[in-house]
């Protein structure tokens, strides 16, 4: 689904060049759920909007479900999530998950089985006529990955989509995405600064170094398909972070 050989990535302001990826090489399979993680400016967000054509390489190569990121986005290859949901105050739940769909033009009875169905999905159903402002942010959020998922897109992109949130709702939403993810098939690439969750998420972590961001390993996430939060007290799934946290070690100078 993504193949990046060699991705180099490097920022001018005023007057300074900051290198913000170097040498980045990786492939994520269809219908994995691969997390990015690494230390705050390591390149995770940057790596994520290259996939999405918001930014653009300075070297290398970067292949999405087999063609340019740019033919990618304008076949609607991919839906993205960002940090914050991004909801017009003035539009209600349904009227904001159907805009891309009124944007590509799409009749309003297509749009509104489509809303139905991914509505559905995130468990919004009952709160379809609500707006944002009388939401938790953790609905918001879902109302965001509904909008994602609205257009039937085959790759979900979602930037630390649960970071700003309590741990209490993460917790739900981290439950809530893994049984989407698993409903849907979709393939997954998550930016996030948690062990844990990149653990419970995961099919494979990503480990990235500071800046200028490498990949300094690539972590085989082999835990059971169906997940519970209770596995995060299992030796297996502490064996894993214990990897990612070496990892994270090995790529970052602490001195």
């Amino acid at each position: 689904m993504v193949e990046a050989h060699g991705l180099g990535v490097t920022f001018e302001a005023d007057g300074q060049r900051t290198v913000a990826l170097t040498d980045v090489s990786l492939a994520i399979r269809a219908g994995e759920f691969v997390s990015l993680i690494g230390p705050s400016g390591c390149g995770k967000t940057t790596l994520l909007r290259l996939i999405a054509d918001l930014e653009q390489p300075g070297a290398g190569r970067l292949l999405v479900n087999g063609t340019t990121p740019e033919q990618a986005r304008l076949q609607l290859a991919y839906g993205y999530v960002f940090q914050a949901p991004a909801l017009y105050p003035w539009r209600n739940v349904t009227r904001n998950v159907t805009l891309p769909l009124e944007v590509m033009g799409m009749d309003r009875a297509q749009r509104q089985a489509r809303a139905a169905r991914v509505l559905d999905l995130v468990g919004l159903t009952e709160f379809r006529r609500r707006f944002p402002w009388q939401l938790s942010g953790g609905m918001q959020q879902r109302v965001s990955i509904a909008r994602a998922l609205s257009f039937e897109p085959g790759l979900l992109l979602m930037d630390e989509p649960f970071g700003a949130l309590d741990e209490i709702t993460r917790d739900g939403l981290t439950l809530h995405l893994h049984a989407l993810w698993r409903r849907t098939g979709l393939t997954a690439v998550f930016v996030t600064h948690s062990i844990p969750e990149a653990v419970y998420l995961s099919t494979r972590i990503v480990v990235m170094s500071p800046r200028p961001g490498r990949v300094v390993e690539v972590i085989d996430c082999d835990l059971p398909a169906e997940r519970t939060l209770d596995l995060r007290d299992t030796p297996a799934f502490i064996a894993v972070a214990h990897r990612v946290r070496e990892a994270l070690r090995a790529g970052h100078s602490y001195d």
